[in-house]
């Protein structure tokens, strides 16, 4: 008899914990929305289906790349492959051509537009110093304040430095952890070559890994309820029971502050509520004429968005451009945040008129702040054959599909320890 073990919350963390058990385990999952995918899934019908947001994978990030391929989603074909690039209009422009790590790098900083030669040196310096202490800091800092202690100058902050940590932090350089952003460089930057590719959707989120991932466990005979919010969670006497079905074991992997109400734990309790979320914004724009930006993805200096993104490029989507704003000081009224993104796209290109279709996603918790000392719990929960998965359960990496995934297998891998299910 194989053990039944049930996944709470079908996201990126959830499914990747269900595709690992999937044979080994007789798996049910239980997703409140109708869509599985949590924060990175399209939804919506006809020319109104659009991503809830904008993501973008790196080379480096190889449990996303290996559950992609295990479920049948293609990553060659769903992905487009590039080398580092940074392009931003009026501002730093960098091009990192195919050479063995770190050479790529170093070419592409010295050859980069947009930056003084001193503040070329100073970022490998700054990235070298990293480097040599093995991405370990001897204690965490923001990365404002490291910054400074590197004397990094005012336009590389402004136009390489935040932009980074605003993408892959999702958290101000004034309370993003120092050494959250040196682990996300150390895998990436740090690498082979490879691993600092940016890998750019050329098809919706869903079709990346949800839908696929869905599908797969379908086929496998995994119990697959949509549309079924989990009420009560109840550790039992080491025979957990989700709204009262009995189960082996049970992967939480929902949302924090949901994972706080369903598990009855002071400790936790505590530990979750110290959390603190900000927002994404992503502004869609169609027009009757063919974007053509200068790049696929690409920013504008001093502009209302962190980064544009050709969607008619990228993924023949006719028309359309996505603008992405991540932890907004302030976030403008849809209307106003639409016309100030269309006024950044006109720079860029001014053959387009008025927009067809004008359509903002605010995701007001979109990720957990990285805050500096921030504690994660891991995998496993106050309570025996209860674990926990999720961005947020992961201890090393951001609020990124990466990190999401990780946590997924991680618990999964905790639930084939902990009940002694051998790997197939």
């Amino acid at each position: 008899m194989k053990p039944r073990v049930a996944v709470v919350g079908a996201g990126w963390a959830g499914l990747a914990a269900a595709v690992e058990l999937a044979g080994r385990a007789d798996v049910a999952v239980y997703e409140a929305g109708r869509e599985p995918g949590g924060r990175a899934r399209c939804s919506g019908r006809g020319d109104d289906r659009f991503d809830n947001g904008q993501h973008i994978l790196l080379g480096a990030y190889a449990e996303c790349l290996r559950l992609m391929r295990t479920v049948g989603a293609d990553p060659d074909r769903l992905l487009l492959r590039r080398p580092l690039q940074w392009w931003r209009d009026g501002g730093v422009k960098l091009r990192c051509p195919r050479l063995p790590a770190p050479l790529h790098l170093l070419v592409g900083l010295l050859s980069a537009d947009g930056l003084a030669w001193s503040d070329k040196l100073g970022l490998l310096r700054a990235l070298g110093g990293l480097k040599a202490a093995g991405y370990r800091l001897p204690r965490d800092c923001s990365v404002a304040d490291w910054l400074v202690e590197r004397g990094q100058g005012d336009a590389l902050v402004r136009d390489f430095w935040r932009p980074l940590v605003l993408s892959a932090l999702n958290t101000p350089p004034e309370q993003a952890s120092m050494q959250v952003l040196a682990t996300v460089l150390r895998d990436s930057l740090g690498a082979g070559r490879a691993d600092s590719d940016l890998l750019l959707p050329a098809a919706d989120l869903s079709a990346l890994f949800p839908e696929p991932a869905w599908r797969w466990l379908g086929e496998r005979g995994a119990a697959l309820h949509r549309g079924s919010r989990v009420r009560r969670l109840e550790s039992g006497d080491g025979r957990p029971r989700v709204d009262g079905v009995e189960y082996d074991a049970v992967v939480l992997a929902t949302a924090p502050y949901h994972a706080a109400d369903l598990l009855d734990d002071a400790g936790l309790r505590e530990k979750l509520a110290a959390y603190r979320y900000w927002p994404i914004a992503t502004v869609y724009l169609r027009f009757d004429a063919s974007p053509r930006l200068p790049a696929a993805m690409m920013g504008v200096s001093g502009g209302a968005a962190d980064w544009l993104f050709d969607r008619e490029a990228l993924a023949g989507e006719a028309g359309l451009v996505a603008a992405v704003l991540s932890a907004p000081a302030e976030l403008p009224e849809p209307a106003e945040l639409a016309r100030r993104v269309l006024g950044d796209v006109r720079r860029l290109a001014p053959h387009l008129g008025e927009p067809l279709q004008s359509k903002t996603i605010i995701e007001k918790r979109a990720t957990f702040a990285s805050a500096v000392g921030l504690e994660r719990p891991g995998p496993l929960s106050p309570w025996r054959h209860i674990y926990l998965a999720g961005d947020w359960a992961c201890p090393d990496y951001p609020a990124t599909l990466e990190g999401a995934v990780r946590s997924g297998v991680a618990a999964a891998a905790a639930v084939m320890r902990d009940l002694r299910i051998e790997r197939q």
